[in-house]
């Protein structure tokens, strides 16, 4: 559903009913607006929905030829799991061996975040960073690596603060072993 298909009305009356079912008075003056405001920031965080996934890279594919190793490091995102509705967040590594085209390095955050701003699990969203940059640049091969910081470990069952869980997808030629290591290599020096 894109936002103005959402029905804003019945949707603030089931957070205005979460909110009384919490023990709290959802017409004190600090709450009285919170419905809208969850709501609105609910669609933010999930707008990744509404995205063209491919489209975005396709916007800036490039004939270069170069054969080499590309990066982008410590991409910043923000996430929530499809388990428990909470945050998490943490960078995202990617890196390809071009085939015949680049893109337009302001396009791999973005992919990054049309897939973060889902409801997703980690495993889920390394993987599909990894397959759209394998399918619409046609690379010889992808590295993906995400290490995040999971709120559903951190505010409640286990609650270990200091924990992070790193997941990484490896495609084409990131599979054989030298090529990985280079890219784990890189993607893990200090700069």
């Amino acid at each position: 559903m894109t936002k103005k298909e959402w029905p804003l009305e019945q949707h603030e009356k089931a957070v205005q009913k979460l909110l009384t079912d919490l023990g709290e008075d959802p017409q004190r003056d600090g709450l009285l607006k919170t419905p809208g405001r969850f709501l609105k920031s609910f669609q933010f965080l999930t707008s990744g929905y509404e995205k063209d996934v491919p489209g975005i890279l396709r916007q800036a594919l490039f004939d270069v030829d170069y054969q080499d190793m590309v990066i982008v490091h410590d991409i910043e995102f923000y996430s929530l799991c499809e388990h428990h509705l909470l945050p998490f967040y943490g960078k995202v590594h990617v890196g390809y061996i071009p085939g015949k085209k680049v893109v337009g390095l302001s396009k791999i955050p973005r992919l990054v975040d049309a897939y973060a701003r889902r409801l997703q699990v980690q495993e889920r969203m390394t993987r599909q960073i990894a397959e759209t940059m394998h399918d619409v640049l046609q690379p010889q091969g992808v590295g993906v690596v995400v290490q995040a910081y999971h709120f559903c470990m951190m505010m409640r069952g286990v609650e270990k603060q200091d924990s992070f869980t790193s997941t990484s997808c490896m495609q084409g030629v990131f599979q054989k072993s030298e090529t990985r290591q280079e890219f784990l290599n890189l993607v893990h020096s200090k700069r």
